[in-house]
């Protein structure tokens, strides 16, 4: 990809070309990232493709605050509106989760993990992950995985911040009970 900075601004112009590298680029993330919070591949690719719409609106007000890391603020930025997009779809479809595997092609599409070995034990984990139920699932991905804290999940579900820590806590003891360990404690296989 040319200049990322460039492409940036040229988005926030509405060039439809930078769009479309962005996109193409980033499109493996958002669907990865949607998938933790709605029920079915192809609503994660309604939710990703909404998130671009805003992502794409957006660009005018993305601020590029370190020349040195880019990608990475680009990334963190669009991250936080897919999830919010995410949660957005879900309880706007009052979806009813169903327990489906993320389509292997979708761990084919990139997004910057390094070896198939990560690939395999990513799967695996949002697999046992997406066993949760609904409520657990949510507050585990957006405490665990996307590091918001208690007091920002409450509000953003509309719940309190004992209920986000009480899901937390049901959601890592299903999570634990399913680990296999070995006598050092690392993680072996999932169940």
């Amino acid at each position: 990809m040319t200049d990322l900075t460039a492409i940036i601004r040229e988005c926030a112009e509405n060039n439809a070309r930078s769009q479309k590298l962005i996109y193409d680029r980033y499109l493996g993330f958002a669907l990865k990232t949607a998938f933790r919070y709605v029920h079915s591949y192809d609503n994660a690719a309604h939710a990703a493709n909404d998130a671009f719409i805003k992502i794409f609106k957006a660009f005018k007000n993305f601020e590029i605050r370190d020349r040195n890391n880019v990608e990475p603020m680009l990334m963190g930025w669009m991250k936080r509106i897919v999830i919010n997009t995410s949660i957005d779809f879900m309880l706007r479809e009052s979806l009813v989760p169903e327990h489906i595997e993320l389509p292997d092609h979708a761990f084919n599409k990139k997004d910057g993990a390094p070896t198939g070995e990560q690939t395999m034990v990513y799967k695996e984990l949002i697999g046992l992950v997406r066993k949760l139920s609904p409520a657990y699932r949510v507050v585990f991905n957006l405490h665990v995985i996307d590091g918001y804290s208690h007091p920002e999940i409450a509000k953003m579900l509309g719940i309190s911040v004992g209920t986000s820590k009480s899901n937390l806590a049901k959601a890592k003891a299903f999570l634990q009970k399913h680990l296999v360990k070995d006598d050092n404690g690392n993680v072996l296989c999932f169940t």
